[in-house]
């Protein structure tokens, strides 16, 4: 997996953990080994700009993501398709004050953030109550098996 981290928000952001949670969720998900993923993270008016541009809202948000080549979680029973996933456009700066209003921090809503815009890469949307379900239950599992405390030895 090719996972390249641009922090271009002025803020300090640790580029190895956040590779290694988009990593392991791409695993969990059973993304090809080859795919590809860019994750930016940018300041307030520069997401704001894409925001706008893209989504046609206005104001910052904090995170936007931009599927490439619409690649599907592997299922597994079938070999997953190679391809470039896509690009993940982070606010840090709005994640500090979702993350302080949750009570739960920033680095943990940078992580949240994070996997909430790999699955919407991966086709998962939350616009129907069902699909709101899904989505978020495999959100909070994919962060769970993360945060877990690992087995001894590894």
């Amino acid at each position: 997996m090719t996972i390249e981290i641009l922090n271009e928000s002025g803020r300090e952001l640790d580029v190895r953990k956040l590779s290694e949670l988009s990593r392991f969720v791409m695993d969990r998900m059973r993304v090809h080994p080859q795919a590809e993923l860019c994750i930016k993270a940018v300041d307030e008016a520069t997401i704001a700009q894409l925001n706008e541009q893209w989504m046609e809202k206005e104001g910052p948000t904090d995170v936007l993501a931009f599927p490439m080549d619409e690649l599907r979680p592997g299922l597994v029973n079938e070999e997953p398709e190679e391809g470039v996933l896509g690009d993940l456009v982070l606010c840090p700066d709005v994640a500090a004050r979702q993350g302080e209003t949750a009570g739960h921090g920033t680095e943990a809503e940078i992580e949240l953030l994070t996997v909430h815009g790999i699955l919407h890469l991966l086709g998962y949307d939350h616009a129907e109550p069902e699909e709101h379900k899904e989505m978020f239950g495999l959100q909070d599992e994919l962060l769970a098996a993360w945060r877990a405390p690992s087995p001894a030895g590894d």
